[in-house]
């Protein structure tokens, strides 16, 4: 017999104790959903994370299934992003209140208690509406099986990118006859291209933003380069910490060596490098979100995955995936219409693009209309080498392990700490981790949630 799911008091508890955001509050936005066909069959709950231009890309594919679809009547709610989002949907599941379909970014699967929390998808319903293992990146379709069940169907990876300048890099001679930056697989090469981009850089301007004073963004890159070194995190049991700290001081070394030798300015931190990357910088390290900014910048520009610098291609990958909310009475048409909305949302996903994210429906990437995307399909194969976090219940999208590694990471990258100090504290940090109970698996005390 299963373990019982966590009660609303865990949940308190554990969220409490775990989130940054520490609001249990979540905004409902306007996204269209009262605009629903009134004569509909079947009525599907579906809430999501997506604001700004996501946002405005998934109405437009709701609205496209609707259009096909108008026996089945969706309800959608668009919440806030981040933590207060994954406790709203916590609690609706503890209490029976979830939607019928929901929104999650992958690497929180495994932490929100599938089986309790989350229903596995059916996978032969799936098959039905189109959608079948074999049109997925094996590895990113791996990550969303837990217990060898499918717990989340996957939308997209969206990656860390390299941004350039090619009007700058052309400048510099770093421009290729492809017009695209040269190749580069060597710290000594990519400090190089640095040093021969700096020179044809105008005044006031940094050679690259790297959001060096930013908590995930710094994680991200760790992730990647560690990555890119074959890094490992926990033995494949999970219970014992196989981080290397020397791989890792590496690393960290890297990173740093960017304001050291001058290329990123300490005084142009967070959003800051964007807008000196638009203003003539020639390069920036920025999630592919950043593509419709940058392309109503109307720049000449390019990006491609994070360069391999140590050998191997790795850049960081996260994915939004769909997911099935627990519900004691999951089936019938309701769940039938879930999974067609999702089917639906997966095969349709060329408009997704638009917001730079690259579709987990590898079909699409082949298509025409794909290719001629730019910059997307420049950095597609980012889905073949994909850097992401282990797979433990504390890692994910604005999860513990982002909240306590990320500062560690920040302190190196900064100077206010030296690598091999900061790798040990890593370490260290992933063991307190690793003994630390998942409060949202039904075991943990209600007292005994929170992380140190």
């Amino acid at each position: 017999m299963g373990r019982p799911g966590p009660n609303r008091r865990q949940l308190l508890a554990g969220l409490g104790g775990l989130t940054v955001a520490g609001s249990f509050g979540f905004a409902a936005l306007g996204t269209g959903a009262d605009a629903l066909a009134s004569g509909a069959d079947t009525r599907v709950r579906y809430w999501n994370l997506f604001s700004g231009g996501d946002g405005y890309n998934m109405i437009a594919m709701l609205d496209s299934f609707r259009a096909e679809h108008p026996g089945i009547q969706v309800k959608d709610s668009t919440l806030q992003w981040g933590s207060p989002f994954y406790t709203k949907l916590a609690m609706a599941a503890a209490g029976n209140r979830a939607p019928d379909l929901g929104v999650m970014h992958l690497g929180r699967v495994t932490g929100f208690s599938p089986g309790r929390l989350l229903d596995p998808w059916d996978t032969g319903l799936l098959a039905e509406y189109g959608v079948r293992e074999a049109d997925f990146n094996p590895e990113l379709w791996k990550r969303a099986v837990v217990d060898g069940k499918l717990y989340a169907l996957p939308l997209d990876i969206h990656v860390q990118l390299c941004f350039y300048r090619k009007d700058v890099l052309k400048r510099a001679g770093l421009l290729g006859e492809d017009g695209r930056m040269v190749p580069v697989t060597s710290t000594d090469e990519w400090f190089e291209v640095l040093k021969e981009a700096r020179k044809a850089t105008g005044k006031g301007l940094q050679t690259i933003g790297l959001w060096h004073n930013d908590q995930n963004f710094q994680w991200w890159f760790f992730v990647a380069f560690y990555t890119q070194l074959g890094g490992t995190w926990f033995d494949d049991t999970r219970t014992e910490v196989t981080f290397d700290t020397d791989k890792a001081t590496e690393v960290l070394g890297f990173l740093r060596r960017h304001i050291t030798d001058g290329y990123a300015d300490p005084g142009f931190g967070g959003g800051a490098g964007a807008e000196q990357f638009v203003n003539g910088a020639p390069f920036v390290w920025e999630g592919n979100w950043s593509v419709p900014v940058f392309d109503g910048a109307e720049i000449e520009y390019g990006a491609t995955p994070l360069p391999p610098v140590f050998g191997r291609q790795a850049t960081h990958a996260e994915s939004h995936a769909f997911v099935l909310p627990h519900q004691a009475d999951r089936g019938g048409a309701a769940n039938e219409g879930a999974h067609r909305l999702a089917a639906h949302i997966v095969q349709n996903a060329l408009a997704w693009s638009g917001g730079g994210h690259i579709p987990a429906h590898t079909p699409t990437l082949s298509t025409e209309a794909y290719r001629k995307l730019a910059p997307q399909s420049e950095y597609v194969s980012a889905m073949d080498h994909q850097a992401t976090e282990p797979k433990v219940w504390f890692a994910g999208s604005t999860g513990v392990l982002a909240q306590r590694i990320g500062p560690i990471v920040v302190s190196s990258t900064t100077g206010s700490a030296r690598p091999d100090a900061v790798a040990r504290r890593m370490k260290s940090t992933l063991g307190r981790l690793l003994a630390t109970e998942n409060p949202m698996d039904g075991r943990t005390a209600a007292q005994g949630g929170a992380v140190a």
